[in-house]
C-alpha cells in the first residue's frame, strides 16, 4: 500500500491503523485470536495496540470504521453516476464477496458489543448512517421528499444488514433474491 503524505505525517494511531490494515488486507482479525498475535502479524507491540485502541474491540472497530470509510469512498462514484437502485446492487455486491466474510462476520461483532456499550462505540455508531444517507439523497434526486427518501433508504439499508447476516449464519439461503425483491418493492 502506497501512503499519502497525510498517512505518512499522520499521528501514531493512524499510522498504526495503516499497518494493521495492510496486515489484514480486506479481513479482520477474528476475535479469537489475542493482541499479541494481531500485534505479530501488524510487526507492531501488542502494547501499542492497547495504547491506542484500548482492546481487541477498539482495534476492529477502528479497522471496520476506516474499511468501510473506504468502501465508501467507492460506493460514492456508483452514487453520484447511478441510481438508487444501483447503489443498493453495488453495496450488496461490495459486501457479499467472499473476501469480505471476515468483516461482515466482525462487524456484526462489533455491532453486538455496541448494543451493550454504545458510549464505548460512539465513533463506530456514527458512522453506521452514511449508506442510508447516501441512499437517502439518491431518492430525494429520483423524486421522494427528504422524508420518504430517508424512511426508504433506512429500512433498505436495515433488511439489507438483516439479509447479510442471514448470510453468514445459513449460507445456503439465496438472499440475492431478497434484495430483488426489495428494489420491486418500492416499486410497487
Amino acid at each position: 500500500m502506497i501512503l499519502s503524505s497525510t498517512e505518512r505525517n499522520g499521528d501514531a494511531r493512524e499510522r498504526l491503523l495503516v499497518r494493521l490494515l495492510d496486515a489484514f488486507d480486506e479481513g479482520l482479525p477474528s476475535p479469537e485470536v489475542s493482541l499479541r498475535e494481531i500485534a505479530a502479524r501488524a510487526e507492531t507491540s501488542h502494547a501499542l495496540l492497547r495504547y491506542h485502541f484500548g482492546s481487541l474491540t477498539g482495534v476492529l472497530a477502528a479497522m471496520l470504521e476506516a474499511q468501510r470509510s473506504r468502501d465508501n469512498e467507492s460506493l460514492l462514484e456508483v452514487a453520484r453516476q447511478g441510481s438508487f437502485d444501483d447503489l443498493v446492487g453495488a453495496i450488496w455486491r461490495a459486501y457479499t464477496r467472499p473476501e469480505q466474510l471476515s468483516r461482515v462476520r466482525g462487524f456484526f461483532h462489533v455491532v453486538g458489543l455496541a448494543a451493550y456499550s454504545p458510549e464505548d462505540f460512539r465513533e463506530f455508531i456514527d458512522s453506521l448512517d452514511d449508506l442510508t444517507k447516501m441512499l437517502a439523497s439518491l431518492a430525494e434526486r429520483e423524486g421522494l421528499d427528504a422524508e420518504e427518501a430517508l424512511t426508504l433508504a433506512t429500512v433498505t439499508i436495515a433488511a439489507m444488514r438483516g439479509l447479510l447476516l442471514q448470510k453468514v449464519l445459513t449460507p445456503a439461503v439465496h438472499s440475492e433474491d431478497a434484495v430483488a425483491l426489495i428494489l420491486r418493492m418500492r416499486k410497487g
